[in-house]
């Protein structure tokens, strides 16, 4: 299920919205790396600013999803897209999948406003990404039809570190990170509600199947070690 074996055109053709997510993350970074001072003016109006939405500027609230605070942030958020969100792309849909991303970031900057000083300030997807932590787990709990046991393993596992790390790193919003998950968590039922099974359409229905099986076990433990090992790192370098 977390497995990325497509090309880039084939993982553009299947997963349009986690490909125009990971690609508006990245142009916004570049765009305000240009030596305009004009985009300093500008950065400061999108990004998370609780006095700013307190004002009523709303727009914060969604902005900051986007935007992030230096290359090590963008790259391991671009990397929990790339290895999460597919699956639940494919599974949900693509309207569906973009609502509840969205959705669980505002959210999860929602109660950053709530909970925070008014002098905080903030940028990043993690807050979003969580809310995918929260529908993962959601299915590991309630529609393990919709998840085979190895992939439920390596949620659960991704998210007893994240959540572990959230607190250990001082330079993380807790309250996003938490509330996005919640939300993620609370939203999934009617996100998923009439879902077919996402593991039964793989290639196990394929007549390789035995060889197929045989490859799968070579790199379970491989792949199980790679993620945890670059999760980790992302975790503890962002910011």
């Amino acid at each position: 299920m977390f497995s990325r074996t497509e090309n880039f055109r084939t993982f553009v053709r299947f997963y349009p919205v986690v490909t125009a997510l990971i690609a508006i993350n990245l142009f916004l970074w570049i765009f305000f790396l240009l030596p305009v001072p004009a985009l300093t003016l500008i950065r400061y109006l999108v990004v998370g600013y609780n006095a700013g939405v307190a004002n009523g500027e709303w727009w914060r609230l969604l902005t900051p999803i986007f935007l992030h605070a230096g290359f090590s942030h963008l790259f391991f958020n671009s990397v929990s897209l790339i290895l999460f969100a597919p699956a639940l792309e494919r599974l949900m849909g693509k309207i569906r999948f973009l609502s509840i991303y969205l959705l669980a970031g505002i959210l999860a900057n929602i109660a950053t406003f709530l909970i925070e000083p008014l002098q905080y300030s903030h940028v990043g997807a993690s807050g979003a990404i969580f809310g995918l932590f929260g529908v993962f787990l959601y299915m590991s709990i309630y529609r393990k039809d919709l998840m085979d046991q190895a992939s439920s393993q390596i949620a659960v596992t991704i998210l007893a570190i994240s959540l572990i790390m959230t607190f250990i790193n001082a330079n993380i919003n807790v309250v996003a990170h938490l509330a996005g998950f919640g939300a993620g968590f609370a939203l999934a039922p009617l996100f998923l509600k009439k879902r077919r099974s996402f593991v039964h359409q793989t290639f196990y229905d394929q007549p390789h199947k035995r060889k197929f099986q045989m490859r799968r076990l070579e790199r379970k433990h491989i792949f199980w070690a790679v993620l945890v090992v670059l999760i980790l790192f992302g975790l503890l370098t962002r910011f």
